[in-house]
């Protein structure tokens, strides 16, 4: 067999075949960023591996050391909180929050106390339209709910430092949070909260379960509620006027607090306890009434150059009573507008929260005016609408106006005859006053005539002033130059302050005071052409003269920080009033027929009436007792 031997052709093929190989080997070979990118997946390989390596071991080891540290952080939480430092382990043990809202109310619940710490109004603005701040009644620690626990083992707790653990639910439309300060898996105390929709009432209830042996059931629970409120509008002044407690007791039986300085109230059998900031308030109420309550209210408005972002601090403390060893509360609470409609409508008493007036001057508002001011309301503008609300008042009040004018006008014709009397018996008292009794008799005028329509006013008069600060309709309405027919038209920003008067001028007082000077200047005057000076008695006429002065600057001072609807409503009435007495002066009333129609009077026989006729036997026998002395002298 002939031996095979290697040629040229063969070495120089292998030598081509291994540089082509050699080429592709080296043009294959990985850059550095593909090493480092294979380097990163091999490390996330191993980590994966290792992952599965833990999840796959026995989870007994992990278990014992996490009880070691739970049980380690018990003990030493158990000797500060006893049996609740089982809520201080929970998850939920960190300030966190639950918000439950719906389209007129947003409230944040912490999970430290479990009570609300943001309550938002969304349909109202504070200090003016546009402002882009909502009126927010709690808001940044100003508020808190507290109860003092007394433990079995003799440990005093409050709830505002302890940790709750929230549950949101929803039952059909509304919210339901319920708030539970735990001591063990199934013994809590619990807050819950029941938010329904288009409502700013709320309920609550605080109950416990399971508590029998760890809170000392012996004496009640105190709850504290505080609250410290927050300036909404613009006056200071005007806000904290009508910021009050307000609450019921006693089977109907209704209340406030001083709205200066500080003061506290304690009452018996409470079912409700309301902190008034004028134009919105926060209540709580309870279906079983509080045995007792201590409500005090503090006035924080010292000076109202300084004193300008809040107005009250309130604070009530209520001892809630154990039944079988446990709490069980059925309440509500109410955080919205102080709206008479809106209150009135829970059927709960709760519009005596609204400063209407008490007796015939609420029933006057309740039934009278804010049925016709709504009613107006719903056809023209608020501004508009007062002024024919105005309108309407003066032309009710215009017989009794004219019934005031008439007696001015005879007592006016009787003048000189009074003075005729005053002459003759300047030295006899007693007769004088007799003689200008008979008079008024034979004449048939009553000198009391005058006095009784500005009596009959007066009612409607308080009503008004009761009925325009309570108006939340007003607010933040405007009308011509008024921005806020519910607070003061300032026209002039003031760089000082005036006392007693503001830093700004409002221009609807003003007005109100020229018009309240025209109408005195005229009914004054013929006052003091009506009624003759009385011998011993004070000169009417000169204090009239004065009061004409003093009563327009009075209004302007006092009105100057009141609510501009007010104002507008005396500056209408005023000058309504001037126009009705010139057309009854020069249209109705004929001062002659007035004097013929007395003369005749004088010449008809005139019976007594029984008082007329005690009135002058009361005269005779005092004219009697008097000559018996001088004759005895």
């Amino acid at each position: 067999m002939e031996e095979k031997k290697f040629d040229l052709n063969s070495i120089i093929g292998f030598a081509l075949i291994f540089g082509i190989l050699m080429w592709i080997m080296y043009q294959n070979q990985p850059t550095e960023q593909e090493l480092a990118a294979e380097k990163a997946k091999k490390e996330q390989v191993d980590k994966d591996a290792k992952t599965v390596k833990t999840e796959n071991t026995p989870i007994q080891s992990v278990v014992i050391d996490t009880t070691q540290t739970d049980s380690t952080q018990l003990a030493k939480l158990k000797g500060s909180l006893g049996n609740f430092a089982y809520s201080a382990t929970l998850p939920s043990a960190k300030n966190d929050f639950t918000t439950i809202e719906n389209e007129l109310l947003s409230l944040k619940i912490a999970n430290k106390g479990g009570y609300i710490v943001d309550a938002t109004l969304k349909n109202f603005e504070q200090f003016y339209k546009g402002s882009g701040s909502l009126v927010k009644i709690i808001k940044e620690n100003n508020a808190s709910l507290n109860l003092k626990l007394q433990t079995a083992d003799n440990r005093a707790l409050d709830t505002k430092n302890l940790y709750f653990e929230p549950t949101l639910t929803k039952e059909g439309a509304n919210q339901v949070l319920t708030m539970r300060l735990k001591s063990a898996a199934n013994a809590y105390l619990e807050y819950r909260y029941v938010l329904k929709p288009k409502e700013y009432m709320l309920d609550f209830s605080i109950r416990s379960q399971g508590m029998n042996g760890v809170l000392n059931a012996s004496k009640p629970l105190d709850l504290e509620w505080d609250l410290k409120t927050y300036r909404n509008e613009k006056s200071v002044t005007y806000e904290n006027r009508y910021a009050e407690i307000v609450y019921e007791y006693e089977d109907g039986k209704d209340s406030y607090t001083s709205q200066s300085g500080l003061t506290t109230d304690d009452a018996k059998d409470v079912t409700y306890v309301a902190y008034k900031q004028h134009f919105f308030t926060s209540i709580l109420l309870t279906d079983t009434p509080f045995a007792t309550a201590k409500m005090t209210s503090e006035n924080l408005v010292k000076d109202e150059k300084i004193d300008t972002v809040f107005t009250k601090q309130y604070s009530s403390i209520i001892p809630l009573a154990f039944k079988g060893g446990e709490i069980n509360y059925n309440m509500n609470w109410y955080y919205g507008p102080t709206d008479y409609r809106i209150l009135n409508d829970y059927k709960r008493n709760l519009d005596e929260i609204v400063p209407l007036g008490w007796g015939i001057f609420g029933w006057i508002n309740r039934y009278v005016f804010i049925p016709t001011y709504d009613f107006l309301a719903d056809f023209f503008p608020y501004g508009i609408a007062i002024i024919v609300f105005t309108i309407l008042i003066r032309l009710v009040m215009s017989p009794i106006t004219y019934k005031s004018y008439l007696s001015q006008a005879k007592m006016k014709v009787l003048r000189p005859e009074i003075a005729e009397l005053n002459e003759k018996y300047k030295n006899d008292a007693m007769k004088k006053q007799q003689e200008t009794m008979k008079l008024y008799g034979k004449a048939g005028v009553n000198p009391m005539a005058g006095c009784i329509p500005a009596v009959l006013q007066i009612p409607v008069f308080y009503a008004l002033f009761q009925f325009f600060p309570s108006a939340i309709d007003l607010r933040q309405k405007s009308f011509l130059w008024a921005d806020d027919l519910s607070s003061f038209d300032a026209v002039l920003h003031l760089p000082f302050y005036i006392p007693f008067y503001g830093n700004h001028v409002s221009l609807f007082p003003i007005l109100a005071s020229v018009a309240i000077f025209f109408y005195m200047k005229m009914t004054t005057g013929d006052q003091q052409m009506a009624a003759p000076t009385q011998e011993g008695m004070p000169d009417m006429g000169k204090i009239m003269k004065v009061m004409i002065y003093i009563s327009p600057l009075m209004m302007l001072f006092f009105f100057n920080n009141y609510a501009s609807g007010l104002s507008l409503y005396y500056f209408v009435s005023n000058t309504i009033t001037i126009g009705i007495m010139l057309v009854i002066k020069n249209y109705i009333v004929d001062n002659d027929k007035i004097h013929a129609k007395i003369q005749e009077n004088k010449a008809k026989p005139k019976s007594e009436s029984k008082f007329q006729r005690k009135m002058r036997e009361m005269m005779e026998q005092a004219e009697e007792q008097k000559a018996l002395k001088a004759k005895k002298k």
